[in-house]
């Protein structure tokens, strides 16, 4: 407790400097200067015990002219044990003994840094700041506060030192609340996604033990720091390498800041797009930053709701070429929404797995370590996407392949950029014996806490059991542990200050599920359509004689395909007009048999009369021939044709019953529970199997399952309905909440009309007062 005493006390400090900007800069900018300023203290307060002796050496290294910049700086650090150093002659404190200098030898400070150090502090654009800063007169007051703040590193270790730029990244990102959606998640949030990934995870704590933690849109680095912090607060002597990759270049600086205050290699934090766009930029990475690297742990909080265009062509050609080989061979999302991708790209990243994982149609090497993976989403994951879509195909690879090991539904109102819901996904290719085949879906959606200030669109948080608050985060990490299904609470036992709005305090006896259990089968559905017979009845009146004049294949009889030559096309016309007039003249000679209203409900008997009386008509047969266009067009619903459920149905050349488009229904079956996974179907690539997916294996093992379902629910209702087998699909959802539905009966009418009369009285003695 002394500790986080001393570390809060000078995240106070550094805050309160900040007051210094108001006037050039507002609030939610003191940022930009206070953070790159306290990265540069403290990376001044590590190098000032080797300060002198590193320049003798760079200046001896420089006069010898035998190695280049890159040996040189690999020289010293490897010599003076450091990841990074400066060689400029400049300090902290030899600056403030220049103040009209100050901008400048500042600068020159800046550029002194080793390469790796300097690529990620230039990410602020501090020199900007520095500008703005001397033309406010603002540079040395800030400067000399600053400078004054002891950061040595005998004073704050590389955690303790951590602990306070984490503190400030979290306070500054929360004062600029506006933006802070874009790169930073709450930080109980968090907590709750590494606890829930380390559950059961003894592992982590041994001495000496190597583990690997990655977030492919690490934007400040808070996820990687906390899943440090956990590791190390119940191990010191744990070994840990933290990667990452951010495209922001503010958030990866601050993410890459952090790690040098820590002692630790920033070469593990690429900058770059991780999805990728084919556009090569000098000092950015496009695509995977860290292609020959897997991971114990993976956890990211990627943008959810954003296009993907930017890396549309990439991210396609990726999947067409590479298919499973590849990040995305299950499918791609519509274009609206990409988180999904990362997913898939996260999962590119798992160390092999065990022996009994097959890790989709591509079976790798087995017998590895697994990862485990947490993920943040919106709801549209769960659901979004019909079967076969991308969407679906990438839950179904997920489910089919066991990976899928819990979704968390959190409360709204828990980020600062967005109100919705959102839904934590736990995905690990090493499940435990007792989850192994099974998906727990935990409704988190009351452990919320209503907090005091709002920060952006940021209302509640998760009780972190401090200040008064419940211990949320324990209490979910049980749940989870626990695997019960149909496990309850009540509302006084989960302890929620949020009320329903307008109906006050809410019952705290009322019944809660926290958990449920699943079979994976049970998120698999058949998408079958469900066919009913065309019935017709056919007449030749001036009505249905008009409305087939109307018709595309009609008019396009008088329209000439010529373009270049006007005498050909008028003259096409004409004899385009002539066509029309014939058949016009047959129809119109057939009309005296329908004067009294006399209908055909037969369609073969109908078609046989038009195709005689077109073939025995000697002027028609002049101008065209009876053919299967216009046979096709006369008998088409809306010209001679209408639907009529007491007709005769229409059936094929082979006697089979024609369907009727406007009849067409579909139905999602679920999936018989007792199938085995993953099911016998391919996967369908838009370059190598567009529409071309082999169903026979699929149909041998579901086919009797959908009829028993049509005889049970569709035929006492449609005897004359079938299924087309040929037009099944595959899919596969999520539907959290309406697992978790909980029927509230309507209020009573005595206690609405109440209310109603309250609100008309209530609007009465408003108006009473305006007048």
């Amino acid at each position: 407790m002394k500790n986080q005493d001393l570390y809060k006390k000078q995240s106070d400090d550094i805050w309160e400097i900040a007051n210094l900007l108001r006037g050039p800069y507002r609030p939610p900018q003191y940022r930009r200067v206070m953070i790159p300023l306290t990265v540069l203290r403290r990376l001044d307060c590590v190098l000032e015990a080797t300060k002198e002796d590193v320049l003798k050496e760079y200046k001896k290294l420089t006069d010898q002219k035998k190695h280049d910049k890159e040996t040189i700086e690999k020289i010293i650090n490897k010599k003076f044990n450091l990841t990074f150093h400066n060689t400029s002659k400049f300090t902290f404190q030899k600056m403030l003994g220049d103040a009209d200098g100050l901008a400048k030898n500042l600068n020159n400070y800046i550029a002194g840094f080793s390469s790796r150090a300097r690529g990620i502090i230039e990410k602020f654009k501090f020199d900007e700041e520095i500008e703005k800063l001397d033309e406010a007169n603002r540079l040395f007051d800030v400067f000399k506060k600053v400078a004054s703040q002891d950061l040595h590193p005998d004073k704050f270790d590389n955690m303790g030192m951590g602990y306070i730029f984490e503190d400030l990244v979290r306070r500054f990102n929360e004062q600029a609340n506006e933006e802070a959606g874009d790169h930073f998640t709450p930080r109980e949030v968090i907590k709750l996604m590494v606890n829930i990934l380390f559950s059961g995870e003894e592992q982590i704590y041994k001495a000496g033990k190597l583990t690997k933690i990655y977030d492919p849109t690490c934007g400040t680095g808070g996820i990687l720091s906390v899943s440090e912090n956990t590791i190390l607060e119940q191990n010191d002597k744990a070994e840990m390498r933290l990667f990452g990759q951010e495209y922001n270049p503010e958030s990866y600086a601050i993410c890459g800041s952090d790690l040098m205050i820590k002692g630790e290699d920033v070469s593990n934090i690429a900058f770059g797009d991780t999805l990728g766009t084919g556009k090569v930029v000098p000092g950015r990475v496009d695509g995977d930053g860290h292609p020959n690297e897997r991971f114990h742990y993976m956890a990211a909080n990627p943008p959810f709701g954003v296009e993907w265009k930017p890396e549309q062509d990439y991210v396609t050609a990726e999947h067409e070429t590479e298919s499973f080989r590849g990040r995305f061979g299950p499918g791609l999302p519509r274009i609206n929404d990409g988180a999904l991708l990362f997913l898939l790209h996260m999962i590119s990243k798992m160390q092999t797995p065990p022996e009994h994982y097959t890790l989709g149609p591509i079976k790798g090497i087995k017998g590895g370590e697994g990862s485990r993976i947490a993920i943040v989403f919106n709801g549209s994951p769960l659901f979004t996407g019909d079967a076969g879509s991308g969407e679906s195909n990438i839950r179904r690879y997920i489910i089919e392949n066991d990976m899928l090991d819990a979704v968390i539904g959190l409360p709204d109102q828990m980020f600062y950029n967005t109100g919705i819901y959102t839904y934590i996904w736990i995905v690990t290719n090493r499940k435990n014996p007792k989850r192994q085949g099974k998906v727990q879906l935990i409704n988190a959606t009351d452990f919320a806490w209503k907090m005091k200030k709002s920060l952006g669109n940021k209302r509640k948080k998760l009780g972190e059991g401090t200040d008064g608050e419940p211990d949320h985060i324990t209490a979910l990490t049980k749940i989870y542990a626990d695997f019960k299904h149909d496990n309850t609470r009540t509302l006084s036992q989960i302890k929620t200050n949020v009320e329903l709005p307008k109906k006050g305090a809410r019952d705290q006896d009322k019944i809660i599920y926290v958990s449920k259990i699943f079979k994976n089968q049970e998120f698999a559905y058949l998408k079958i359509t469900v066919e009913r017979p065309l019935r017709l009845n056919f007449a030749v009146t001036d009505e249905r004689i008009t409305a087939f004049s109307k018709s595309a294949y009609f008019t396009n009889l008088a329209v000439s395909q010529k373009r270049k030559n006007k005498a050909a096309m008028d003259k096409e016309i004409v004899a385009g007009k002539a066509h029309q007039q014939a058949i016009l003249d047959v129809l119109n000679d057939l009309k005296p048999d329908f004067t009294n209203g006399e209908l055909i409900k037969n369609r073969n008997v109908f078609e046989d009369m038009l195709k005689n009386a077109f073939s025995n008509d000697k002027q028609f047969n002049q101008i065209a021939k009876w053919d299967a266009a216009l046979n096709k067009a006369l008998l088409t619903p809306g010209a001679l044709a209408e639907r009529d459920k007491t007709a005769d149905i229409c059936t094929d050349s082979k006697g089979n019953p024609e369907p009727d488009t406007e009849l067409r229904d579909t139905e999602n079956v679920p999936l018989p529970l007792d199938l085995e996974l993953p099911l016998p179907l391919a996967y369908e690539n838009k370059k190598q199997n567009k529409g071309k997916v082999d169903k026979d294996d699929l149909l041998a093992l579901v086919q009797a399952h959908c009829e028993n379902y049509l005889k049970k629910e569709v035929l006492p209702y449609r005897p004359d309905a079938w299924i087309d087998h040929s037009k099944i699909k595959l899919g596969y959802e999520i539907p959290f909440n309406r697992h978790f539905y909980q029927y509230e009966p309507p209020r009573d009418l005595a206690e609405i009309e109440a209310d109603i009369k309250g609100l008309e009285k209530e609007i009465m003695d408003m108006l009473a007062e305006v007048v």
